[in-house]
């Protein structure tokens, strides 16, 4: 049911991401609704879908943009790695968990776009991609951060209700 879920929940958030978010930059970078959705997901203690979720993810940024899949689908799985791996082994916060996985994820999607795009011949000078293009966007990643965890919490909750024992 949770993988099924996935598919409006992302799509949604691909559409409000290519038509609104993408409008409002700061400097060159943009947040990021989909790495934000599945670090917030992958923090959830819960939560069993996190890979099936961030293969869905990275497969409707691939269609809804000129990205390939082979670029955007391993930024998107490392975040969703690091995301479980602070649920699991590092933080019990999982707001302050997902904060992180969000900073450290930015910066492996938009290494592996850069990386990409120079390897396909763009010229793209590194630092200062990172100056004007990533660190914006971990700036904006950061703030949506919260109210992206608070939403996929209660998705999570109404998903994976706790069992009460008697």
């Amino acid at each position: 049911m949770a993988t099924l879920i996935a598919l409006p929940v992302l799509g949604l958030l691909v559409m409000l991401q290519s038509a609104v978010v993408s409008r409002v930059p700061l400097l060159f970078g943009t947040a990021d609704l989909i790495l934000l959705a599945l670090v917030a997901w992958a923090v959830q203690e819960r939560v069993t879908s996190a890979w099936q979720w961030s293969i869905i993810g990275g497969l409707l940024v691939s269609f809804a943009s000129a990205m390939p899949v082979s670029a955007v689908l391993p930024g998107y799985l490392l975040a969703t790695g690091v995301a479980l791996l602070l649920r699991q082994r590092v933080w019990q916060i999982r707001l302050l968990a997902t904060l992180a996985a969000a900073f450290f994820g930015t910066i492996i999607t938009q290494a592996i776009t850069v990386f990409y795009l120079r390897f396909n011949g763009a010229d793209i000078p590194i630092l200062e991609a990172f100056n004007i293009i990533t660190l914006p966007s971990a700036l904006l990643n950061l703030a949506a951060a919260i109210p992206m965890y608070a939403l996929l919490t209660d998705l999570a909750n109404w998903l994976y209700p706790e069992e009460i024992e008697l």
